[in-house]
């Protein structure tokens, strides 16, 4: 296979054309690592975390998808995905995901010996979560810890230590991971019925577009919390607002349960995630 369509099928395993995946890592941990540094952790550490994220998520994309080849087969939406189709195989997909992560733990290295500690727990818990689909009725609650785990990471790398306060905000954003990775999920919901795939979307039946604003209220409390306790200023609560303004939006695309309102939900989470972010980083500015 020449070179340019091998290269195109690495960059279409780890999702390069759809960046809200990472993104959607990436929001929280940089919060996190504010939070931790009481405001400008400096250079360094944005680029370590800013650049893990995205080598560790395209790293889970690779495991996720060897996990999930079976099933993505009969769901029209990831049908076409590289090791699915048969395009890759299995090797050379788990091969690019190793090569991703000690990238990302060459990285970790840059920072100190707890952080370093804390990131096989992170390693961990991104190759359990593909598997945990076959059974747990909620393994949206595994992907919140997935990918909330770089909250704690930030904070070990800023302050060699993982506070109380860290895991406060860690349970926070596992609410939002399980309100947009149930839109997502409800996306998937029949295809996912007939080849009894466990989602949250089918755990919570009826009542999923409720879980999902209660889980959006939930992680924007939190986070509340946590700005307040840092006396962060008015802009902060700025963005909270349109955080939440995004979240009733998101309601409003959902409440129908159509494919393309779900999906359209979780593809622009990370606007959501976003808004959150720059209130911490204009109210730290101002504080």
């Amino acid at each position: 296979m020449p070179l340019a369509r091998r290269f195109a099928l690495y960059l279409d395993l780890i999702r390069w054309n759809r960046p809200a995946g990472w993104l959607l890592l990436l929001w929280p941990t940089l919060g996190a690592l504010w939070f931790a540094a009481d405001g400008w952790p400096g250079w360094h550490l944005v680029v370590v975390f800013t650049l893990g994220t995205f080598l560790m998520r395209s790293a889970g994309c690779c495991v996720n998808d060897v996990a999930d080849r079976e099933f993505d087969r009969h769901v029209k939406r990831t049908a076409q995905r590289p090791v699915t189709s048969g395009a890759m195989s299995v090797k050379e997909a788990l091969g690019l995901g190793a090569v991703l992560a000690l990238l990302s733990f060459g990285l970790v290295l840059t920072t100190n010996r707890t952080t370093v500690l804390w990131s096989f727990a992170a390693l961990a818990i991104t190759l359990i979560y593909p598997f945990a689909k076959r059974f747990v009725s909620i393994p949206q609650a595994v992907l919140g810890v997935a990918f909330s785990f770089g909250i704690p990471m930030a904070f070990a790398a800023a302050q060699s230590t993982v506070p109380a306060f860290a895991w406060w905000l860690l349970a926070g954003n596992l609410f939002w991971v399980l309100a947009y990775d149930t839109e997502y999920a409800m996306v998937d919901r029949d295809d996912d019925l007939k080849i009894g795939m466990k989602t949250s979307a089918i755990t919570f039946g009826r009542f999923d577009v409720a879980a999902v604003m209660a889980s959006y209220a939930i992680f924007l409390a939190v986070w509340i919390w946590a700005g307040a306790s840092r006396s962060l200023g008015a802009l902060f609560y700025v963005g909270i607002a349109v955080a939440a303004a995004q979240a009733f939006w998101h309601w409003r695309l959902i409440h129908d349960r159509t494919r393309d309102g779900c999906f359209k939900a979780f593809r622009e989470n990370h606007w959501l995630g976003f808004a959150v972010f720059v209130g911490i980083v204009a109210g730290y500015a101002i504080r």
